[in-house]
């Protein structure tokens, strides 16, 4: 008797850890930032260009056949370092196909490990991002799962940061693409 009892305490404390672990690797969905979320677009030449970071983009192949949406994108650490890249779309090169995986190349501020993400789309097709995947200098590489579609006109994302991240930060610029 007292055997089952502790067998089955220990498969019950089993099923419970697992589930708790299961449970941590739900992705959240992605959802407007904060109130005191702003974009700093002002070039600081400090920091204008220090680090590169590698963005791949894949549109979902729920996604309208192509885009004529803008799509800008920011990104940044829990210390207030900003990413911020206006204007990836380009409908001449067929950037944003269903389907797609699109890689940019970004030079923007150093930052410690990516932990925001939020992309801004304008305009009426519709675009649909699968997934945005950052590697940058010194950091690991993350992926942000969307695979929904983006509200016209706001930013739009995750912010895995916790209670530490500065969202207003003076430490941001605008990136440079190449």
């Amino acid at each position: 008797m007292i055997r089952s009892t502790i067998f089955f305490l220990f498969l019950l404390l089993t099923l419970i850890s697992t589930l708790n672990a299961a449970r941590s690797f739900i992705p959240r969905q992605p959802q407007p930032p904060s109130s005191s979320f702003k974009i700093n677009g002002t070039q600081s030449e400090k920091n204008q260009g220090s680090c590169s970071f590698t963005v791949i983009i894949r549109t979902s192949c729920s996604s309208p056949r192509f885009t004529r949406d803008r799509i800008s994108l920011s990104f940044g650490d829990a210390y207030g370092n900003q990413v911020y890249a206006p204007r990836l779309d380009d409908p001449r090169t067929r950037t944003f196909e269903r389907c797609s995986s699109d890689t940019f190349h970004i030079y923007g501020p150093c930052t410690y490990q990516i932990c925001y993400l939020y992309l801004y789309r304008s305009g009426r097709d519709g675009w649909l991002p699968y997934d945005v995947t950052v590697h940058g200098y010194n950091t690991n590489p993350v992926t942000f799962y969307y695979n929904v579609l983006i509200p016209r006109d706001i930013w739009y994302g995750f912010n895995h940061c916790g209670r530490y991240v500065t969202e207003t930060s003076s430490s941001s610029s605008t990136a440079a693409m190449k």
